[in-house]
């Protein structure tokens, strides 16, 4: 086939003084920004400092200064997704966040979450472990490949509601298939329905804008280490002050009957946790200056734009069809390609080492994907090379169907 030459690079599409500000292996092509991220040097360099001035006087950082800091870096979050500060506390990952959630919810013997098969697997995991201690259900509805519609989705998803269903628990992006799912419409309809909202917004910061206050999920989580480039470690909880009360900390410590009370009973059980370095969290004015100052929704129209003008292209190497519609409804600054061979570590481990391409490649259900990701560090030419390794990479495979 002929691969299709697409000129961004010199429609300023890479800016190598952005791409020169990641600190990633320059060895390598690196197209998986969606697994972990990638923290750009002034983001970096403001973590570090927080993380000196702990060491340089702990006591004064833990009872004064780092909470002081840690209010600030709360309310430019806050700012940044559209929604009070104190509905928001910090934490590790979107999978203790959800932790704290479902631990705590209260499911009976019948009930069921409403889920779909997208979801991703921790958080299937943790759903799937606190109904079964109680004989609730997690259901996981099917939501077809080849979505072609809104209308689509959502006639497949609730499909699996029912007199029984309490909550509904959603992915706004999924990370295995990487799509936008239409989360807004879920959650207007489920306030009609009386149902508690609850979403995964892992990949959401940074990558599409998030506006709590308009959205209207009850509960959401998001990580701000994948695509808004803040340092591993860093994402949040939110909870509607109508349910905050409902949620217990996974771990006991000095905000249960505090003896210096804050705001609310729900900062104090989650956001005392005892001695932690909470550096990354302290780093997100930088991280909110760092995007304004880029100007980062233009970089990520461009590289949303590397992706709707390269995935069929993706998926015609590989023989298959696109999952979903190639169109800003559906796809973000990620795609997921399906590959017809057997074993995925075959095909990551020889991209990785022959063609020093980072890339995801995994099983998900009976199918393997490969999902490529786009940042302002990857370039039309970039995923020309990943396109021609695949090429090669299908003679040197035998279970490439």
């Amino acid at each position: 086939m002929k691969l299709k030459s697409n000129d961004f690079h010199t429609q300023n599409f890479y800016n190598m003084n952005l791409a020169n500000d990641f600190l990633l292996n320059p060895g390598y092509r690196h197209l998986n920004h969606g697994s972990f991220g990638a923290c750009p040097k002034p983001i970096f360099d403001d973590y570090q400092k927080w993380q000196l001035r702990l060491e340089q006087d702990p006591v004064q950082f833990f009872v004064l200064d780092g909470n002081k800091q840690l209010e600030i870096s709360k309310a430019a979050l806050a700012k940044y997704i559209n929604c009070d500060p104190d509905d928001l506390v910090m934490t590790m990952n979107p999978s203790y966040a959800m932790n704290i959630v479902a631990k705590s919810f209260g499911l009976e013997t019948g009930d069921e979450i409403l889920a779909t098969d997208h979801e991703y697997g921790a958080m299937d995991r943790t759903w799937s472990y606190y109904c079964k201690k109680v004989g609730a259900r997690y259901v996981q509805q099917k939501i077809p490949l080849g979505l072609q519609t809104k209308e689509e989705f959502l006639d497949a998803f609730w499909a699996g509601y029912s007199h029984r269903t309490k909550a509904i628990f959603i992915s706004q992006i999924t990370s295995m298939t990487a799509t936008i799912f239409p989360v807004k419409e879920i959650c207007e309809r489920a306030k009609e329905l009386g149902l508690m909202t609850i979403v995964d917004g892992a990949h959401v910061p940074g990558h599409i804008p998030l506006d709590l206050s308009n959205l209207k999920a009850d509960i959401y989580t998001g990580a701000c280490h994948k695509w808004m480039l803040a340092p591993k470690g860093c994402s949040f909880l939110y909870i509607t002050k109508e349910f905050q009360n409902d949620f217990d900390p996974l771990l006991i410590s000095w905000g249960y009957k505090s003896e210096v009370p804050g705001k609310s009973k729900f900062l104090d059980y989650h956001q005392l946790q005892g001695t932690r370095d909470y550096s990354a969290f302290l780093t997100l004015p930088a991280v909110v200056d760092y995007l304004e100052k880029n100007d980062w929704w233009s970089v990520s129209i461009r590289c949303k734009q590397l992706i709707l003008d390269n995935y069929e292209d993706l998926c015609d190497i590989a023989g298959t069809k696109p999952i979903t519609a190639i169109t800003s409804e559906f796809l973000g600054q990620m795609c997921s390609v399906s590959i017809p061979i057997d074993d995925p570590m075959e095909l990551k481990t020889l991209l990785y080492e022959k063609y020093k391409i980072e890339i995801p490649v995994f099983k998900w259900h009976d199918q393997i994907f490969l999902r490529l990701s786009a940042q302002a560090y990857v370039n039309q030419e970039d995923v020309d090379y990943l396109k021609q390794a695949l090429i090669d990479s299908k003679s040197m495979i035998t279970s490439w169907k």
